[in-house]
């Protein structure tokens, strides 16, 4: 019998996050809080919305998807973040009043992504955004959309960083090397990410995060993580191994298509409670104290290397 060989990065990521467990502590602990400061503004809860790009309207509803799921993030007071899109649309997601991140394409037309990026402050983003994971394609530079990318140098990076007064955040990191770069060119944050999946057998964001934490420990770099996270237990997993946040993605999309507002609400309301049960659950009373005393790590593995 062969061996069955399986380069899925999401279901490598899948299995990495099962295999982590959680020990309890009860005793002296309390009921938690889930408020988080994040780039110095309160939110409710550290998890946060994915950067969707393209979502139509669902089920005929007047809102598209994605002016959907801002209004949820607006009415659960989280920070929200959006993907690819012209600037008409953006304005649509501001005028939302959720606190926003537009994450902007590598765009081969760099004056395209000058303008996203201004566009973006005028309309009262919170932040301003490059997602470096989808610079390459199959065949060379990646095309979205109709759109050619681009590589992104240091260089370049940085120039974003320096034209906007908003907080830079790149998506897309994958190694404590890109994470250094990126604190280096003076990003606020990253997005620890895969990008479901685009490489394969990528390293799992959760296998790498400890590392960036690590490099990261005396720079002021927010650090986030998405791919696969799906309840409250993943959220505590990703805080705990050295994020200071998490996105939902895909996870969040059957309850958005059904139910829209109402159903992101429910869904990431959720798992915000169920992050809070099991931080109550391991005796950490604020968002802020979660570490890796608590988790059991797959045999062979630990949190620290």
């Amino acid at each position: 019998m062969g061996y069955n060989r399986i380069s899925d990065a999401n279901e490598i990521t899948a299995r990495y996050l099962d295999s982590v467990l959680i020990e309890e502590r009860l005793i002296d602990s309390v009921v938690a809080s889930t408020k988080t400061c994040f780039l110095e503004e309160t939110f409710d809860s550290p998890v946060m919305t994915p950067a969707f790009s393209h979502l139509g309207q669902y089920n005929g509803r007047e809102l598209t998807g994605m002016e959907e799921y801002s209004t949820a993030a607006k009415e659960l007071n989280i920070l929200n973040f959006v993907g690819m899109m012209e600037n008409e649309g953006f304005r649509k997601i501001a005028d939302t009043g959720a606190r926003t991140v537009r994450i902007v394409k590598p765009y081969a037309d760099h004056g395209k992504v000058i303008d996203q990026m201004k566009f973006a402050e005028e309309a009262g983003a919170f932040g301003i955004g490059m997602d470096i994971d989808h610079i390459f394609g199959e065949n060379g530079l990646d095309v979205v959309v109709g759109e050619g990318m681009a590589e992104q140098t240091f260089a370049m990076l940085r120039e974003y960083v320096e034209l906007t007064k908003l907080p830079f955040v790149v998506k897309g990191v994958l190694s404590v090397t890109d994470a250094v770069k990126c604190a280096d060119i003076g990003a606020k944050a990253i997005i620890v990410s895969h990008h479901h999946g685009r490489l394969p057998y990528a390293v799992p964001p959760m296998m790498v995060l400890p590392k960036i934490r690590e490099a990261l420990k005396d720079r002021d770099v927010k650090i986030i993580v998405d791919c696969g996270i799906a309840s409250g237990a993943d959220v505590y997993k990703a805080l705990a191994l050295g994020a200071d946040a998490a996105a939902v993605g895909r996870s969040m999309l059957p309850s958005l298509e059904k139910d829209g507002i109402e159903g992101v609400k429910a869904f990431i309301g959720h798992v915000t409670n169920e992050l809070r049960f099991i931080m109550s659950c391991t005796g950490f009373a604020n968002v802020e104290e979660i570490n890796d005393e608590c988790l059991r790590m797959p045999d062979g593995c630990s949190s620290l290397t």
